[in-house]
């Protein structure tokens, strides 16, 4: 029967791979890069961008197919251009797929604001999947930051450390619920209320998601060591 040190390398194999598909970096000076980390300025864009141009689209022609093409049009150019650059094609790919579910979902209600309600339901699996992770033990935020610390997983065996990526799993948390909590009632507002939610949406995704990531970071940092005392001769 296989025991708890047998299936922490396992584990940790698994948080390491998750760490490194997140797509999270460490600059020079050994801290969190976070721009880089959201996909610099081109992962930025790629989240931005096809929203920007439903919304723009929607807006100058009322027409919403024509709205739900542009927006496809646009994550596709970016899926090229990834090809031509040569670079993952994960966020990209992930990008257009996410784009084509919200324009499909759109174009089968006849709703312009359907085009964001994809987003809510991935924010609230997130949150669920991270208040899981404190409840067990395994705080979402220890297992992205431990591996950029060098901290493997022995970040566990210290219930300092694991307070410190709880607060910070919150942290995540709470940008995650702040967002339902300012979209949701401006989705039920039906098209009254569709520049207000595509707008938060473009402020609420990349800029606010930088924004707690950092923060959640800085909760987390290990204490400094203690500087040792020089010892008197005898």
């Amino acid at each position: 029967m296989s025991t708890p040190e047998d299936q922490q390398p396992t584990v940790a194999q698994l948080a390491e791979g998750y760490a490194a598909k997140a797509g999270l970096h460490r600059s020079g000076n050994g801290n969190i890069d976070v721009l880089k980390s959201a996909g610099g300025v081109q992962g930025i864009a790629e989240s931005i961008l096809p929203g920007l141009v439903f919304l723009v689209a929607f807006t100058v022609a009322r027409d919403l197919p024509l709205a739900l093409v542009a927006a496809l049009a646009v994550a596709a150019a970016f899926t090229v251009a990834r090809l031509l650059q040569r670079k993952p094609l994960t966020q990209a790919l992930a990008g257009i797929v996410g784009v084509g579910l919200s324009a499909w979902l759109a174009n089968s209600t006849g709703k312009a604001e359907d085009f964001y309600v994809l987003g809510f339901f991935t924010n609230l699996g997130y949150i669920v999947a991270m208040s899981i992770s404190i409840a067990v033990r395994w705080p979402f935020a220890g297992l992205l930051f431990g591996f950029i610390r060098n901290e493997g997983l022995d970040w566990r065996k210290h219930p300092a450390r694991v307070k410190a990526y709880r607060i910070g799993t919150w942290v995540i948390i709470s940008v995650l619920v702040l967002r339902l909590l300012v979209q949701v009632p401006l989705y039920f507002m039906g098209e009254q209320g569709l520049a207000g939610l595509a707008t938060t949406r473009l402020l609420m995704g990349a800029p606010l998601y930088i924004l707690g990531m950092w923060v959640a970071w800085l909760l987390t940092r290990p204490a400094p060591a203690p500087a040792e005392e020089p010892v008197e001769p005898s």
